[in-house]
């Protein structure tokens, strides 16, 4: 990979933890404003959110629900790409029990954190959070049962990269159950220079056909879109961004 390539990979890794950090730091100290999630969509059902404190449930920077879509059983063993504050282990880890775990992957130490304070205050005993980029997963090969991930992907410069070793984790029979931002046009190239809109899980989308293919790419069957709606329109330009949910399984 030709060095320029490396340090825009750089540049965008550094502003999206940057941002995320920025973010922890709210919510440990009780000044959240608000998270993505809660201006996009109803994410999570009333029943899930209402048994958390306040402060856990808040700190949820998702653009959808990839737990339900997941359908966790008691026994798997399940990795979030992008934990963030820990929310989905959470309700992963609730979902599969003793018997199960959840693995979750972040690349910004505050959210790391943030997710082992969330996890210990519910003492949750089935959870573990390891530091490392999505593009590179610390995850033992054919390992995973289910892969989730919440809003993350669309912020990776590298998102093939991330199908690829999402499908190098996962067992066989396993799936990978995420929500996301896609964009229904390719994206300017003036948005994607704009690192605020990229953490902001706008600028870095990808062309949802392209999304779905990259899956395909990295080897995976059944690839789909279960459902969709409005994220945000692109500013200066005529491209919306979509959340989506998406399904597919290693056979």
């Amino acid at each position: 990979m030709a060095e320029s390539a490396m340090i825009a990979i750089d540049e965008i890794h550094d502003s999206v933890r940057d941002r995320y950090a920025e973010n922890a730091r709210r919510v440990s100290e009780g000044r959240l404003d608000g998270a993505c999630c809660s201006a996009a969509c109803d994410c999570y059902s009333t029943t899930d959110i209402s048994g958390l404190p306040a402060d856990i449930a808040q700190a949820s920077w998702g653009c959808g629900d990839p737990i339900s879509l997941a359908a966790l059983q008691p026994g798997q063993r399940v990795l979030d790409l992008g934990s963030g504050g820990g929310l989905d282990c959470i309700f992963a880890a609730q979902r599969v029990g003793e018997a199960g775990w959840v693995i979750g992957v972040d690349m910004t130490p505050e959210m790391l954190s943030l997710a082992w304070k969330n996890v210990a205050k519910l003492g949750l005993r089935n959870v573990e959070f390891r530091y490392g980029h999505i593009e590179q997963l610390p995850v033992e090969s054919d390992s995973i049962d289910v892969i989730l991930s919440n809003c993350v992907i669309n912020l990776s410069p590298d998102k093939p990269a991330v199908f690829r070793e999402a499908y190098r984790v996962l067992r066989a029979g396993g799936k990978f159950a995420v929500s996301d931002v896609v964009s229904d046009k390719p994206m300017p190239e003036f948005a994607k220079a704009d690192m605020d809109s990229l953490a902001a899980c706008v600028s870095g989308a990808m062309v949802e056909s392209d999304y779905i293919a990259a899956i395909r790419a990295a080897g995976f069957d059944d690839v789909r879109v279960v459902d969709r709606s409005l994220f945000s329109p692109v500013a200066g330009s005529d491209v919306n961004t979509w959340s989506v949910r998406v399904e597919a399984y290693k056979r």
